[in-house]
């Protein structure tokens, strides 16, 4: 069994916090994104957890109520950042060839 991160005794892993000391036991970043028009009422919120299981779970929510979400891991996550990045520039290079 993993200790608490500040206190060192003895917790379960799915402890958010320790129940001796209250120190936080999980890392992570959390970020929101707004939806595009044709969703609103919704928004993604994406988590990195960093740690000893490092991934990043993407989490739709609807109306304030998480209704989806699927982790990734490190590589994944990282692929899916370059597919954004490299298609992003073709998005734009298609666009101008588009306008009259």
């Amino acid at each position: 069994m993993p200790g608490c991160t500040a206190c060192g005794i003895e917790i379960e892993a799915r402890y958010r916090f320790c129940p001796w000391c209250g120190k936080a036991q999980r890392r992570k970043l959390v970020e929101f994104f707004w939806p595009h028009a044709n969703s609103a009422g919704r928004a993604l919120r994406v988590t990195r957890y960093l740690g000893d299981d490092p991934h990043v779970r993407f989490s739709v929510w609807d109306d304030g109520v998480a209704r989806a979400a699927v982790s990734l891991t490190e590589d994944e996550a990282l692929r899916l950042a370059a597919f954004l990045e490299e298609t992003s520039a073709r998005a734009e290079r298609e666009a101008e060839t588009l306008q009259p």
